[in-house]
Formats: C-alpha cells, structure tokens, sequence
C-alpha cells in the first residue's frame, strides 16, 4: 500500500499540470474568443477521438505498426554498426564519415525517394522512422562498448578470455545504459519519422488523418491524432523504461 501511494505522489505534479492545461486551455476557447478552427474545445477534441464514422482502430494500428517497425529497425542496425564502430578501429574510420553524413541529409527530402526505391505501403514509413533514430543508437553503442574500466579488461586477458567473450561478457553489459538510453531518444525519433513518412504519401495511419483534416480545416480532428500519436509514444517510451530495469536496474537514471 505505502508503495502504491508512492507511486501516486511521483504523479500528482503531472496530473496537476495536465488539469490546469485544460482549464486554460477550455477558458481561452469559451472566453477568449478563440475560434475553433484554430483551436477547438477539449470537448470537441474528445468527441473527434471517439467519432465512429472515422476508423480510428485502424489508423491507430497502421501508424503503431509503423511506429514500432522504424524503433526495432533503428535499434537493431544501430546497435549492429555501434558493435562494428567498436570493435575495429579500422571500420570506425570507414563507417563514422558515412554515417555522419547520413545523419546530416534532411529527412524529409529523402522521403520522395524511398516511396520511388520501395513504393507506397507501411514500408516507407518504417525507413523513413529508422533513418531518423538509429543514429543515437550507433553513438552510444560504441561510446558504451569504449568506455569499460582497463582493469576488467586486464581481468580477462589474465584469464586468456578471447576477444568475442570479453565483448560479450564484459563490454556488452557495460554498455547496456548508454543503448537503452539512446533507444529512448529512437523511441520519440521513430515517432517523428513514421509520421513524417505518413505525410509525404499515405492513405492510412494518423498522419493521413492529420493531413486530410487541413482540406477541411477540422482541427479537432487534427487534435485528435495527435493524441493519439502522442499515446503511442508515451507506450513505446515507457516499454523502454521497462526493459531498461530490467536489463540494468543498477544504472536506472544514467545518462549516456
């Protein structure tokens, strides 16, 4: 009980705060003389949200899907190439220029071109998700990899441990805080660019919606996906949070 109620009083700042966003946010449209195509009443974003004539489910599960399929893509590839970056000194030279350039190419303009290379579909979407976050996990995979302490490392070569089980044993878990942190800066990323991909060319998904909306300046409807998108990603970043206790509860709370 005395644990529940912790966990209560951690939330109280946060719902105290949502509470008076939608007081100031209902009062600016009832008194303020705001219009509501420019910003519509909580009570019409809510009444969007539960609109049954839109389907809702199923852009929730095309953008989810979208959502979920750019995180494990970014995560895998940068956790792969973070590996490869810290393992050989002469990959790092190879890859690091690429990557940086990569990182640097604008994403949106990039979008066209993956709907040119691999058509219409969820495909695009998930690329464009992974374009946008993998970068943090590659950096902080091979940040996390380098910096071990010397004497663990010395440890193993006392016990002629080869390379591949001092990686696996030693590096790996050391490096455990630095990739679930960055994955929690892919998980808002790959939001951002399944999104972005949503945009450029789609007919489902929440961005569809949000962009449909405009022609008919339904902004409570525009509301209404982007709160569902913002659950999404309240889910997947709490998902990480999770594995993150899991898998390095000693360094719950560092940052990379």
């Amino acid at each position: 009980m005395a644990k529940l109620r912790g966990k209560f009083l951690e939330l109280v700042p946060a719902i105290v705060l949502f509470v008076a966003i939608m007081a100031i946010w209902q009062a600016a449209v009832s008194w303020g003389g705001v219009k509501p195509y420019l910003l519509p009443s909580p009570r019409s974003v809510l009444d969007a949200m539960l609109d049954t004539s839109i389907d809702w489910w199923g852009h929730i599960w095309a953008t989810g899907l979208a959502i979920v399929g750019a995180f494990v893509l970014a995560a895998a590839s940068g956790v792969l190439l973070g590996t490869m970056i810290a393992w050989s000194p002469v990959l790092s030279r190879a890859l690091m220029p690429f990557l940086v350039f990569l990182n640097t190419l604008p994403k949106v303009a990039i979008a066209p071109l993956f709907l040119i290379w691999v058509g219409y579909g969820i495909l695009p979407n998930i690329l464009m998700g992974a374009l946008i976050g993998f970068f943090p996990v590659v950096i902080n995979t091979a940040v996390g990899l380098s910096q071990i302490d010397h004497d663990m490392i010395d440890l193993g070569r006392v016990f002629s441990a080869p390379k591949w089980k001092v990686f696996a044993k030693i590096r790996i878990p050391n490096a455990y805080p630095y990739i679930l942190s960055a994955l929690k800066v892919t998980a808002t990323s790959a939001v951002v660019g399944a999104i972005v991909g949503e945009f450029v060319a789609s007919q489902t998904g929440l961005g569809y919606v949000i962009v449909t909306s405009q022609s008919s300046m339904n902004t409570a409807l525009a509301f209404a996906a982007l709160i569902y998108i913002s659950i999404i990603g309240l889910l997947l970043f709490a998902a990480v949070g999770l594995m993150s206790r899991y898998l390095a509860p000693w360094a719950e709370g560092t940052d990379a």
